[in-house]
């Protein structure tokens, strides 16, 4: 970095977009854009004169796609990339591969939208950058966050006390950055009959099904992406669709989800706050919160309401985490029963 800022290149074969992406950067404080490519080899010059601390990196492209570009970083000089893809039919298909290859982080481009989809498309964009600035081995200056933030009330409705008693365990867990290779970690070594399992991970629209689909493909357990009244069970597990958040809820006995709209909250939909304050409300003492690696706060206090509320709750360590955000706050607000390595959560969630 230089002046405190995050050095920025930019690599995608459209005009519009480079400019679109240079603007949505530089309008953070902590964000410079060094240069743009239009190509992966203009994108080599340009990191043979300057290293750059994060590049975004389209997948399609002309003379050599992003995937060939982005193994080539790896096996030469490993540097925090995020893809920037549109996401469309098997362009999905390759951001998993991005992930497998060592992309930190997966966003979509930004588009003509509405105001406040342009907002938020932005504020997307430069947190995942800042993360994945983060995520490098040596230490980096802690990102800036804009205030306020909007806390889980604004999505939640009001509690009522007419529940029926059940000892029906639930198992909650929220992730961001490097969480997509977490989570198939973690539930990979779950067995059919594990406790039913809701999870939020920050992930685009239209991604979480390809994701959930996949993770289904390599579990013994089911994975899918949830919608809204699907029943909590055991041997599954539900994860929120992108940019829509999920409330655990309960009905008598039988636990199930709601998906809504709502506000970005710890400046993410969906929010692993609005998840976890759910699970303390609906699920008290049943549930186990898990947080795992990702920057930010955004499930934090959401953990401590529901240690308060009964539930047991397991933070990642910091050696296993790509980026030691969200886990480390969740410790530090003393929210955390107990902090051990990725490895070691399945176990611990049975």
């Amino acid at each position: 970095m230089k002046n405190g800022k995050i050095r920025v290149l930019v690599v995608d074969d459209s005009a519009v977009v480079r400019q679109t992406l240079r603007d949505v950067l530089s309008s953070d404080s902590a964000i410079e854009v060094m240069a743009v490519a239009g190509d992966p080899y203009a994108a080599a010059d340009r990191i043979a004169e300057e290293l750059p601390d994060v590049i975004t990196l389209d997948i399609e492209m002309p003379r050599m796609d992003g995937l060939t570009f982005l193994k080539k970083i790896m096996d030469q000089h490993p540097i925090p990339v995020v893809i920037c893809s549109s996401l469309a039919g098997e362009g999905r298909e390759s951001a998993f591969k991005a992930l497998e290859y060592g992309a930190v982080e997966i966003v979509t481009k930004p588009k003509l939208g509405t105001k406040q989809f342009l907002e938020e498309s932005a504020i997307a964009i430069c947190d995942v950058v800042k993360a994945a600035a983060r995520a490098r081995p040596k230490k980096l200056r802690p990102a800036m966050q804009i205030e306020p933030k909007l806390t889980a009330d604004a999505v939640l409705s009001a509690p009522t006390n007419a529940m029926v008693e059940t000892t029906e365990k639930i198992v909650v867990i929220g992730a961001s950055t490097g969480g997509t290779e977490a989570l198939k970690t973690l539930l990979e070594a779950l067995p059919a009959d594990t406790p039913g399992i809701v999870i939020v991970q920050h992930m685009p629209e239209l991604f979480t099904r390809a994701f959930a689909e996949r993770l289904n493909q390599a579990c013994a357990i089911t994975v899918k992406e949830a919608t809204s009244n699907d029943s909590v069970l055991r041997g599954q597990a539900l994860i929120a669709p992108g940019n829509h958040h999920m409330l655990l809820k309960r009905s008598g006995a039988r636990y199930y989800v709601e998906i809504k709209d709502g506000p970005l909250v710890c400046r993410h939909r969906p929010s692993v706050d609005v998840l976890f304050r759910s699970a303390a409300r609906y699920a008290g003492r049943n549930a186990l919160g898990v947080i795992l690696t990702g920057m930010g706060d955004d499930g934090a206090r959401g953990m401590l309401e529901m240690k308060q509320a009964g539930a047991r709750t397991i933070a990642q360590n910091e050696e296993t985490c790509v980026v030691f955000g969200m886990p480390k706050e969740a410790i530090r607000m003393g929210g955390a029963d107990h902090v051990m390595s990725l490895e070691a959560i399945p176990a611990a969630i049975l």
